[in-house]
């Protein structure tokens, strides 16, 4: 009766169980707060019998923890109803406390009550029966009653009798309250269905079998997985709620110093709590085993033929039930890590985004935090699969003690532990080494991807200037630094890997070793639990390292989060309410600069000295040089610059802003106009006629609904500026800051085109950061010593260029109704037309099906040719056959008393055990040293391949994509994917040798194996008609791992886009919008994420069973087969490796799944290794003579272009000579073809008939870098690099400072460079774009290049800068042929020739003066508006 009695209280035990994780597991807040609301109704009627059940609980359950220690120490007995009733009564307690302000008490708890009363009863009765009758015998079935079965009769009695009165006043409740709870009821089932997906809406038995993921492994059955068919995150896990759980907790520490990992561990305490309960339920299961192995041993050796196999039968029960117990409390356990860590990342995410929009001024850079989000907070995640360990370690600990000291005695227990501890710390050195490790790898990093990020952005001028192999150079340096640190820090992990595996044999030599010594005696029974009990002892002496090491990688990532988020965001710039007067901005006193983080750099970037009021509707113009602080004067009005003294700025009503340099956003052009605003029909077309957009619309094949590409890849530069400016003034706003004026409304624009002045109620001089001058237009121009009056004198001699050349009847023919920048603006990058814009957004290429084998082929065969793979494998297999022949020696030997002496014993068992260790250690280091060469080589393809890839490679492919790879997808494989691939094939070789151990006892095992091997694959695979194989699981599981990688992409994307135009995100107060819009982005991966750990679990779930009932029917084997027929030794150590079958199983099973899974970023990289690339960079037999080209004479010859065979041509059939030493502009409208033919001059596109000779050169007989190395150009868009002006004017190296002086003189840049080692910041954002564009034309004139290319170099510098920049490119570039694309008239009037294209044709091609004296002259034509539009505004002057 007692096992019956057991049994029972294990029942209770998990109905109990059930009913606190199904209480707590409610996710709907709203219906706790109505559960505790509708349930403390008898509260102060019933508190003092509330608090009695919960004292009375908790006093029976320590009453029979105590009974049964007490026994087991004096009997040595354990006896197992005493641990069974303290367990369930110790749940009965928390049951109590959970609901003891409840209205009623659970069921489930009511039967308990009433079922330990009437047993309680039942023992006493026949307690007091076989007193009173002691001749009658009682029989077996029934209960043998124990001292605390006797002392907690009064209070079970008491428990059951008071539940009556309790139940009445839950019926009372119910009465009073009918119709409220029936709107409760419906309110809760409207709240659990926002929810939505299988897993809210599952039952507590389909969430512990997972199968509320089976419609969804139906779907990824029948179709490729797309991301509609992945059901929704619960609400715990969306990132609003995340983020506001966390923003919370972060709240209640306002009153101390920050901590991110408490303000974390506040967030998902109650989470945590579930978690550990799991956590505790597998621990206790896990040991159970150990613990009985004993007796199962014994059993076997004193089993007689004839003897009753009852008691193996019942052993061999609870193996079973523990081993199941242990299944399902781990598969919970590790899914509810994964939930918390979806949870957390989300809520991190969303907290870093809030912070990288808005800090301001010198924030990190773009690719610090892409690494924060990419590594940081994904491994913070993943810290909540390990943070158990910390109080699981001590406990495991503590459970394996007591075995050992059951089995063996006092003394070898405390060398065990000793000796454990020992192991424990000598591991704190490696594990500090690994945190300082992993710390120089995540700075080698930071780098590294810093510098990748931002030569993605720049790699059309790098190529252009065929530098590409320079920064590739530069990367890999780098990457070499990283893989130092990587090298060291992987062989730190071989020492803790041969620390690991190698502690067993460390501990049981020293534990029997002390045995002996004591003349302890040592049986079969005894010496395979202690060594089962060392195998899981194994585990929390590996997990200490791996928790330290976790532990250090979590806190490296904790801080660096930490740091990020208490960056200095500083307040924006209030709007203020309009007042009753007309002022719309106030500028009062005070200093600005943007150096606050460098203590050796205070000079104020701007310093206001006299209060200003700019009234409403004003237009004010901000002129000045080069660097004199106009865009600064801006930005400080927006409250984007440091202010560093003085009151600040107010500015009245809402803003709107045009950025110097053109922020566009991924997605269609009326999103990029709208920016967050109603549509209102009637007013966006005037918008997009007033911004001249509506011919490029028109143009566009999708409308405006035509979708741009990252950064605006493909518009020109031109277009970009129509949609900010459109975008600015769709937005209706108060204040603009823009560079063009409108009226109605105030507006500050800064501009170098003087002629915009007149236009100007107020006009502000600037110089050297000042405010020169303030006043209307016509008082400053009559200030003759005035700093206004000596730039106007550059305008105008900028004029007298095209005057000159102007006939006298040239105004005869003015067009009407031509906007200046329609006709000639255009950019390097030709403008999209004809279908070249994107029609649709790109997702992002995946493979499909399973990885192929040429994936893995590659990945093994990568380091050495795989020649190293056959060694590793062999010392696994030696290694592992040693370790169970010494398994085997000690058990055979302990069989028998004297069958060998205890030197034999003891030498043996050492020879054995310190042979398998050496070949652990070697199998160590060679995985090591394999790790770290397959990364380097796979990178080393990566990146050289990307650097080769042809420029539309990269304006087609989101630099989130290249960088998702460089960094998540190489941070896996460096540090991951080869010990994934590795365990699986090591958990392969344990699980045959496991199966080969038991054959060897009993043949029938094989065949048990063979049909769960069949079933397993079953469960993995299904046959189709088809005679394809589809996989059930593994084909959901993979999408599912592809769609992780792909999803991660967009929110990498969004933020970095994000931050790049946070100035105008602000500005237009669309913070909100774009928050919205990173919390779906995180809610899609999260989604991906959280079914993607779901389907593991659910595929373990189910193998687990198969080897935990085939574990059970390998023990009634042994139980049912004759005494003769086995070996017990034999039979005893199959029956402890037997112990860890399914979690190895299930380690193989993770392995196998997660190989697949983590693969995928190894087919990731190598999609990206495979990349078509341009044509050579050298061809060796081809190569052009030195001081080629001599002359630079070039020869189109009927040349056509491209850029795809399904597009239209855009160049047909140019053919026309550039004379050698001759100055060429090329003009035309936008979509004429003038960057086609740059672009094929400079080959980003291939020619598709026709050819271009350079001094008789076929240009595409010769190699890429012999050609652009050969050639200059200066790109619209000005391009720095962090670094130094060193680095930036010369990076190759190839000249004396004496010549960089010389060309920054001639550019003056002299009086501004103090030192040719001053740092230049990420993207040059230290330097005005105006010196941007002097320090390009500085780089090109340093090359000294016979063929020189202009895209309106000077298109962001002052007029009189410009006029001395153009002295000094015809100065300098005399003996050469320039080719200058024209934006503005002055840069091409006095050239040699001048080329009219329009529609990809030659329309003219002449001297500008012969062009200009035809009155049908398109060129013409273009210089009577430029006159019209500059001259006629200065003419009374």
């Amino acid at each position: 009766m007692d096992i019956s009695v057991e049994i029972l209280d294990v029942v209770f035990f998990i109905a109990l169980l059930t009913w606190i994780l199904v209480d707590i597991l409610r996710e709907d807040h709203n219906k706790r707060r109505i559960h505790t609301t509708r349930q403390t109704y008898n509260v102060g009627n019933c508190r003092g019998f509330s608090l009695f059940t919960v004292i009375s609980s908790a006093v029976i359950s320590v009453s029979y923890l105590g009974f049964g220690f007490i026994e087991n120490w004096n009997r040595g007995v354990l006896i197992w109803r005493a641990f069974f009733s303290s367990t369930t009564w110790f749940l009965a307690t928390l049951v109590a406390l959970y609901a003891k302000d409840t209205a009623s008490w659970p069921w489930v708890l009511i039967v308990w009550w009433v079922f330990s009363a009437v047993l309680d009863l039942l023992s006493l009765s026949l307690f007091i029966f076989a007193h009173l009758k002691p001749e009658h015998l009682v029989p077996d079935i029934l209960p043998r009653a124990n001292v605390v079965d006797l002392a907690s009769f009064p209070l079970s009695l008491l428990l059951c009798l008071n539940v009556l009165s309790h139940v009445k006043n839950r019926n009372s409740n119910n009465l009073k309250h009918p119709l409220i709870e029936k709107e409760e009821e419906n309110e809760e089932v409207s709240s659990e269905g926002e929810d939505g997906g299988d897993f809210v809406k599952a039952g507590i038995w389909s969430k512990f079998t997972f199968q509320w993921l089976n419609p969804l492994l139906k779907a990824g059955r029948s179709q490729k997985l797309e991301l509609p068919h992945i059901p929704a995150v619960p609400h715990s896990e969306r990132s609003k709620n995340a983020s506001m759980m966390l923003e919370e907790s972060l709240q209640k520490q306002k009153f101390e110093e920050p901590s991110l990992a408490k303000t974390i561990l506040r967030a998902v305490w109650k989470s945590l709590t579930v978690n550990a309960v799991f956590a505790g339920l597998n621990t206790a299961a896990s040991y159970t085993g150990p613990l009985l192995i004993t007796n199962f041993v014994n059993y076997l050796l004193e089993k007689r033929d004839d003897s009753s196999i009852r008691y193996g039968l019942v052993l061999a029960f609870i193996f079973f039930f523990a081993k199941t117990m242990e299944s399902l409390t781990q598969r919970q356990w590790y899914f509810g890590a994964h939930r918390i860590g979806v949870r957390v990342r989300a809520a991190l995410t969303v907290h870093v985004f809030k912070k990288a929009t808005s800090i301001k001024y010198s924030g990190p850079s773009n690719g610090k935090i892409i690494n924060l989000i990419n590594v940081d907070v994904e491994r913070i995640g993943d810290c909540c699969w390990y943070i158990h360990g910390v109080w699981l370690l001590p406990l495991q600990v503590f459970l394996a003690l007591i075995i050992l000291y059951r089995n063996l005695g006092a003394a070898p227990s405390a060398a065990a532990l000793l000796t454990t501890i020992m192991v424990m710390v000598s591991n704190t050195p490696l594990a500090n080494m690994q945190e300082s490790l992993h710390s120089k790898i995540m700075e080698a990093n930071d780098s590294r991807i810093k510098v990748t990020s931002e030569t993605l952005k720049s790699m059309r001028v790098l190529k252009l200037h065929s530098w590409e192999q320079t920064f590739l150079k530069r990367i890999l340096k780098l990457r070499e630094t990283e893989r130092s640190w990587l090298k060291r820090y992987l062989y730190t992990c071989s020492a803790v890997a041969f620390l690991f595996w190698a502690s067993p044999t460390l501990v049981s030599v020293v534990t029997f070793g002390v045995c002996i010594l004591l003349n302890t005696p040592l049986t079969a029974g005894t010496v395979l639990s202690a060594l089962a009990t060392f195998r899981i002892l194994q585990e929390p002496i590996y997990n200490l390292p791996e928790l330290i090491s976790m532990v250090a990688q979590t806190k490296v990532s904790l801080d660096r989060v930490n740091e990020f988020i208490k960056e200095d965001g500083r307040k924006l710039v209030p709007c203020h309410a309009s007042k009753a007067s007309c002022v719309a901005i106030e500028v009062e006193k005070g200093e600005y600069t943007w150096e606050t983080n460098d203590q050796h750099l205070k000079r104020p970037s701007v310093k206001i000295t006299e209060k200003l009021k700019i009234m409403k509707g004003f237009k004010v113009a901000v002129c000045g040089s080069v660097g004199s602080g106009k865009s600064s004067l801006l930005c400080g009005m927006l409250g984007e610059i440091p202010r560093i003294s003085g009151a600040g700025m107010k500015i009245y009503g809402s803003k709107a802003y045009v950025p110097q340099s053109a922020w566009i956003q991924t997605g269609t052009i009326r999103e990029n106009v709208l920016f967050g605003k109603r549509m209102d029909k009637d007013e966006y077309e005037r918008v997009l006629e007033a911004c001249a957009l509506d011919r490029d619309i028109k143009m566009w094949g999708g409308g405006d609904l035509t979708v741009v590409g990252e950064r605006g890849m493909n518009l020109s530069g031109g277009q970009k500026q129509r949609i900010q400016l459109a975008r600015a003034v769709y937005s209706d706003s108060d204040v603009y800051f823009l560079d063009d004026p409108f009226s109605a409304k105030t507006v500050v624009y800064a501009t170098h085109q003087l002629e915009f002045l007149e236009a100007a109620d107020l006009v502000l001089v600037m110089k050297d950061g000042r405010i020169a001058q303030s006043g209307r237009y016509q008082d400053l121009i009559a200030d003759l010593g005035g700093e206004l009056i000596s730039q106007m004198a550059a305008h105008r001699k900028s004029l007298t260029h095209v005057n000159t050349c102007q006939q006298e009847d040239s105004f005869t023919s003015v067009p009407s109704g031509k906007n200046q920048i329609e006709v000639v603006e255009d950019w390097f990058r030709e403008p999209i037309a004809d279908g070249k814009l994107l029609e649709k957004s790109q997702e992002e290429e995946a493979e499909t099906g399973r990885v192929k084998w040429s994936v893995y082929s590659t990945f093994v065969t990568s380091a050495y040719r795989g020649a190293l793979v056959p060694v590793i494998l062999l010392c696994q297999v030696l290694f592992q056959g040693l370790q169970m022949g010494s398994n085997y020696w000690i058990a055979w030997a302990t069989e028998k008393e004297g069958r060998v002496t205890n030197k034999q014993l003891i030498g043996i068992f050492v020879l054995l055990s310190g042979g398998s260790s050496i070949f652990i250690l070697g199998r160590a280091v060679l995985l090591a040293t394999i790790a770290i060469e397959t990364a380097q080589r796979l990178f080393h393809g990566m990146i050289t391949s990307i650097f080769r890839a042809p420029i539309s490679f990269f304006d087609s492919t989101p630099s989130s994509r290249i960088l998702n790879r460089s960094s998540t997808d190489q941070s896996t494989l460096d540090t991951d994917i080869p010990y994934r691939l590795a365990g699986l094939a090591f958990a392969l070789i344990q699980l045959l040798s496991i199966i080969i151990l038991m054959s060897q006892v009993a043949w029938q095992i094989f065949l048990l194996f063979l049909v769960v091997l069949g079933i397993s694959i079953w469960y993995q695979a299904r046959t189709k008609k088809d005679r394809f194989c589809i996989a059930y699981y593994i084909t959901t599981a993979r999408e599912l791992a592809r769609m992780v990688g792909i999803r991660k992409s967009p929110v990498l994307h969004h933020f970095s886009e994000s931050i790049a135009g946070a100035a105008s995100i602000r500005c237009f107060k669309q913070e909100k919008r774009f928050l919205m819009k990173a919390q779906s982005l995180i809610d899609d991966y999260s989604r991906v994420a959280f079914h993607n750990s779901a389907t593991m679990e659910w595929l373990s779930v189910r193998i687990n069973f198969l080897f935990n009932l085939v574990f059970f029917l390998v023990l009634i084997i042994l139980v049912t087969l004759p005494r003769s027929a086995i070996d017990p030794s034999l039979a005893g150590l199959a029956a402890t490796y037997g112990l860890n079958l399914n979690v190895l199983q299930a380690w193989v099973i993770w392995n196998l799944c997660n190989v697949e899974n983590k693969m995928i970023s190894v087919e990731r990289i190598l999609q990206f290794t495979n990349v078509p690339s341009e044509a050579p960079l050298v061809i060796e037999d081809c190569r052009p003579k030195p001081e080629w080209p001599t002359d630079g004479r070039i020869v189109l010859d009927n040349l056509h272009v491209q850029y795809n065979p399904s597009l239209p041509m855009v160049l047909k059939g140019i053919t026309c000579t550039f004379p050698a030493s001759k100055k060429i502009g090329i003009v035309g409208r936008t979509g004429s073809g003038k960057s086609t033919l740059i672009q094929a001059l400079f080959r980003v596109v291939e020619p598709s008939g026709g050819r271009i000779m350079i001094d008789g050169v076929d240009i595409s007989t010769i190699g890429l870098q012999d050609l652009r190395s050969r050639l200059g150009i200066i790109p619209q868009d000005p391009t720095l690099f962090q670094g130094t002006v060193r680095t930036n004017l010369d990076p190759l190296q190839e000249h004396s400072d004496q010549e960089i002086w010389e060309v920054l003189n001639k550019c003056r840049l002299a009086d501004i460079v103090r030192l040719l080692d001053a740092p230049v910041a990420e993207d040059g954002e230290n330097w005005s774009v105006g010196q941007r564009q002097l320090v390009c034309l500085a780089r090109v004139l340093l090359k000294r290049r016979r063929i020189l290319v202009l895209d309106e170099a000077t298109a962001s510098i002052d007029t009189a800068t410009d006029n001395v920049i153009q002295e000094t490119i015809r100065e300098e570039t005399s003996g050469c042929t320039v080719i200058t694309v024209a934006h503005r008239i002055p840069t091409v009037i006095d050239n040699d020739l001048v080329l009219v294209l329009d529609d990809g044709k030659i329309v003219e091609y002449d001297s500008p003066a012969r062009l200009l004296g035809d009155n049908s002259s398109s060129f013409l034509k273009l210089v009577t508006e430029f006159l019209l539009r500059s001259s006629g505004r200065d003419c009374h002057d």
